[in-house]
């Protein structure tokens, strides 16, 4: 069973007069522990694709069976839980909670999902000592570095140990030797099993990646496991 399954995919948007096809009759599917890279132009629907894929927008039409489940028919509370326990986002601008502290900032799912503190707490020791931040617990995004700040985004994705990890541009804010290391954990991850899709404007980032998407008005121009 694959991990992903779209059929039939649309997402159109009004801007005016005119509906713009942000998406459109897109079929795709990902089987759980690939690694694949989401690229093409500006406006061509890579971004569109990846908040639909982690169920922060609904599509016009079409089905998305997310391990084999279908996802589109959910109510918002349900896709909440669901995005909360099965996917892991990681931003460009990192989405860090300013107040808080690093070690609260990568709690904050679990806390949000109800987990005792004392799991809560054995979890982050853990991830922060994994991600090199043991030094950093009590520090606020401010007082971090970008790589810092990156890894505590990762970190805080991949707490609730999701199959699925979703990450938009993760290195576009960083410099080419934070990128890497960056990019170097995510892989790890993916080396671990968990299903990693990344959308870049990167193409050394891009070749990284075992498949890659080349999406193009709304459509999926390549697929390197087809192609």
């Amino acid at each position: 069973m694959p991990l992903i399954e779209l059929s039939g995919i649309e997402r159109r948007f009004l801007l005016g007069d005119t509906t713009v096809h942000a998406l459109a009759g897109l079929n795709l599917t990902i089987e759980a522990g690939e690694y694949v890279a989401v690229m093409g132009p500006s406006g061509s629907g890579k971004s569109t694709l990846l908040n639909l894929l982690g169920l922060l927008d609904r599509p016009n039409a079409g089905t998305y069976r997310l391990e084999g489940r279908d996802v589109t028919t959910l109510t918002p509370d349900e896709q909440a839980k669901v995005r909360s326990a099965r996917i892991g986002f990681v931003f460009q601008s990192f989405h860090l909670v300013p107040r808080l502290t690093a070690a609260e900032n990568i709690a904050l799912p679990m806390t949000l999902a109800g987990f005792s503190p004392a799991e809560r707490d054995q979890r982050v020791a853990q991830a922060l000592k994994d991600f090199g931040l043991d030094q950093r617990a009590d520090h606020k995004p401010d007082q971090l570095s970008g790589g810092q700040r990156q890894r505590v985004a990762i970190a805080r994705a991949t707490i609730m140990q999701p199959p699925l990890i979703l990450a938009d541009e993760p290195t576009g804010n960083l410099d080419r030797h934070t990128g890497d290391e960056v990019v170097r954990l995510l892989e790890e991850l993916n080396g671990r099993g968990v299903t990693l899709v990344v959308v870049t404007h990167d193409p050394t980032l891009g070749a990284r990646a075992r498949r890659q998407l080349v999406m193009e008005d709304g459509r999926l121009k390549s697929d390197s496991a087809v192609g």
